[in-house]
């Protein structure tokens, strides 16, 4: 039956002539005994609504008004839109550091907690495929510190720090200063996880934080400063 609704359907186009409606719905009424007769109107009149199951979808999609779908694309959209970006989805336990007094003043806050560091970029693909394998090991290991450094906005510091390669890491753990600074990847993630092994182990060191060289507060340095321009790793 649904083979000759739909047969019907596409021997008939749409048209507002009342011999092609009146024969229309006399195939119907063959067809699907019971059903009322269509009366003769000058209104144009949508033949699908009394097809099949398969028919009948197509044709509520049809029927869908266009200002709808448009404002369904646009709410899509803005909520793409107001998604956080890859980099600010963050850990419990994981800072963004926006200039070299939040830097010093994270470690000297962190005591004798394990502090990882990590120097990115947000246009690095390496340090987008590596970020949420970090944030997992992050969620793994709350007692850990985790510092995040976006390069570009940084990069008086980072080059005063010697990172030339992103994604770049830094481990330090309060007066025993820098414990170790290797690049690595998301193939060589076990990196971080063999240091983290290494460093948690349970000490108590005299002394206040040390291990940043000669990185210090530039007057002309401020939180708000953000350097412009983009560096390749």
């Amino acid at each position: 039956m649904a083979d000759a609704i739909r047969f019907s359907f596409h021997s008939l186009r749409f048209s507002s002539s009342s011999s092609l409606l009146t024969s229309f719905a006399s195939s119907l009424t063959s067809l699907q005994p019971g059903l009322p007769p269509i009366p003769n109107s000058d209104k144009r009149v949508y033949p699908l609504l009394y097809s099949s199951s398969s028919a009948g979808d197509f044709a509520r999609f049809a029927l869908t008004p266009r200002k709808q779908l448009v404002s369904l694309k646009v709410r899509a959209a803005v909520t793409e839109t107001n998604q956080p970006k890859w980099w600010e989805r963050n850990a419990p336990n994981m800072v963004d550091i926006h200039s070299t007094q939040d830097f010093l003043s994270a470690l000297s806050q962190a005591g004798e907690r394990l502090v990882i560091v990590e120097f990115y970029g947000t246009w690095c693909a390496s340090c987008r495929a590596l970020f949420p394998k970090l944030c997992r090991t992050a969620e793994e290991h709350p007692e850990i510190l985790f510092l995040k450094i976006n390069f570009d906005e940084n990069k008086p510091m980072c080059k005063s720090m010697n990172v030339k390669v992103l994604p770049y890491f830094h481990f330090y753990r309060g007066a025993d200063g820098q414990l170790e600074a290797f690049s690595c990847s998301l193939a060589k993630f076990q990196k971080i996880k063999d240091a983290i092994q290494t460093h948690s182990t349970a000490r108590c060191s005299i002394g206040p934080p040390k291990g940043v060289g000669d990185l210090k507060l530039e007057p002309s340095l401020t939180p708000n400063d953000k350097p412009s321009g983009s560096t390749s790793a």
